[in-house]
């Protein structure tokens, strides 16, 4: 049973989630409510509130995102654009509720970041400045004064870069630090390493907290395979400066990313080369003479001879611009939802050979670049049909009908998405303190599924439910009820694709 104090309470509740009720009682079952559908429509087909604007209230302060990946020498490989995307996408959520974000490192001069710049990730270029010289200085007597620190003779194997070594096992055991690997014992210091720490370093003291730095924690968004390179940096951090937000350090761990059967080990770059290839092709067979004017092959694929020919031969193939935009979108949605509708734990495994990137797999990327489209052709033949004067337009809010949307999967779209949207955003940025130890555990697929999700529901609604009808007054009403429910959803597939970087698509 339901204590009595509950059941009366319940009506008298408000908040702007908080759906208008017809009947509230005690059941043998437990407490049975109805909603007044029409009213709860009514409260929330109006203008969502604009993500990137957080309301009065909500969580400030700044969180500096460290993704070690992009300081790696080699290639980048699948498995770092996990991190990297995962990275982006937090702070582009953090950003959503208020919170500053600083992106460490910054991206080098010396290495080529294209693939990044395809997938549309935004990332801060590297500084190099005066004030990064001189943390790096102020390390390097930080060490001298270490008792920590011991010198090292070259040669016996030791690289010539190394500046001393430092003894990490006493330090932790001494501070008693929980989650750390128990193999780190000795690191060999190296003027990169400081370089790295001091990079962390200048992004805290550029964070906007005025100079409140227990204000501002430190997230390592790092796959497993290289934690424990990222633990020796985390505790020579703590052994040389002491300040608060050293111990303000978290672990977002990425799972493994396996390729199955790679014929060799294959670069970021090959990954969405490949996965462009398949989305063309897929387009092609969808589409067929329509998608043929685009090309998935960049000039450095083939020999300049080889383009030029081509170009020659089929002076039309690489001029539509408007296909070539389409394509290279639905690539960088299907790697992005690839690599991210996963718990950031878990494994992912890549099939090369998988063609189900296409518009037609419901759990793709692709397949909600498509119906975010067909609600762009939606809008765009009503708006077409209102200059032609087939239809009046779209009245205002408080103008309609909302008693004429008796379908359940309209009730659903409301339910179901439109009124959980804003909490999702919120979960999806939650960082919660690690309950032991310094791993923590993040929502981060949270919005990839709901979007896939969404576009399940959304999709089924829209092939069972004509929108636009005869251009007949008496079925204006249901239309324009319609419609305005069709816009937020419209609006809540803008907002949750721009936390992934993903423009929305006209046409597909």
């Amino acid at each position: 049973m339901v204590p009595p104090e509950v059941v009366s309470a319940v009506p008298s509740l408000r908040g702007p989630a908080v759906l208008p009720l017809r009947v509230c009682r005690q059941t043998p079952a437990g407490l049975a409510v109805q909603v007044r559908r029409p009213e709860a429509f009514q409260r929330l087909l109006g203008p969502l509130p604009d993500p990137a604007s957080p309301a009065a209230g909500e969580r400030t302060g700044c969180v500096v995102l460290h993704c070690p990946a992009l300081r790696s020498p080699a290639a980048l490989r699948p498995r770092h654009l996990r991190s990297v995307l995962l990275a982006d996408h937090l702070a582009q959520l953090l950003r959503a509720q208020g919170v500053s974000v600083r992106l460490v490192p910054g991206l080098s001069e010396e290495k080529s970041w294209d693939v990044l710049r395809q997938l549309r990730i935004s990332w801060p270029s590297g500084s190099g400045g005066s004030s990064l010289t001189d943390a790096v200085s102020a390390l390097k007597a930080a060490l001298g004064r270490c008792p920590c620190a011991a010198a090292c003779e070259q040669g016996l194997g030791i690289a010539e870069d190394v500046i001393c070594k430092v003894h990490l096992k006493s330090f932790v055991e001494q501070q008693g630090l929980l989650g750390y690997d128990p193999n780190l014992d000795v690191l060999l210091v190296t003027e990169g390493t400081l370089r790295s720490l001091a990079e962390l370093q200048e992004a805290v003291l550029q964070c906007p907290a005025k100079g409140q730095s227990s204000c501002c924690s430190i997230v390592h968004v790092v796959n497993c395979e290289e934690e424990f390179q990222l633990q020796q940096l985390d505790v020579l951090w703590r052994i040389l400066d002491l300040e608060v937000h050293t111990t303000l350090q978290k672990y977002l761990v990425c799972g493994p990313v396996k390729v199955t059967n790679p014929s060799s080990p294959i670069g970021a770059d090959q990954y969405f080369q490949l996965r462009k290839r398949q989305m063309y092709e897929a387009s092609v067979i969808k589409y067929g003479e329509l998608a043929q004017g685009v090309s998935c092959l960049d000039a450095g694929d083939i020999s300049t001879w080889e383009w030029s020919k081509l170009c020659m031969m089929a002076p039309t193939l690489f001029t539509d611009e408007a296909w070539t935009e389409v394509i290279d979108t639905l690539t960088v949605a299907a790697i992005r939802f690839e690599l991210l509708s996963t718990a950031h734990r878990g494994q992912i495994t890549l099939d090369l050979e998988n063609n189900s990137i296409s518009t037609k797999g419901t759990k793709s990327g692709a397949f909600v670049m498509y119906n975010c489209a067909r609600l762009a052709t939606l809008f765009n033949a009503f708006q077409q049909a209102v200059e032609q004067g087939t239809y009046p337009p779209l009245p205002p809010v408080s103008e309609l009908n909302f008693s004429c949307l008796r379908e359940e999967g309209e009730w659903l779209l409301l339910f179901n998405y439109l009124l959980p949207f804003p909490e999702v955003l919120q979960q999806a940025a939650q960082l919660p303190p690690p309950s032991k130890g310094i791993r923590i555990t993040a929502n981060t697929e949270t919005v990839c599924k709901f979007l896939i999700q969404l576009s399940m529901d959304f999709s089924s609604y829209y092939n069972r439910v004509h929108i636009l009808g005869e251009p007949f007054p008496h079925l204006f009403d249901q239309m324009f009820a319609r419609l305005q429910l069709l816009q937020a959803v419209r609006d809540v597939f803008h907002s949750a694709l721009a936390t992934l970087h993903l423009p929305p698509l006209s046409q597909i």
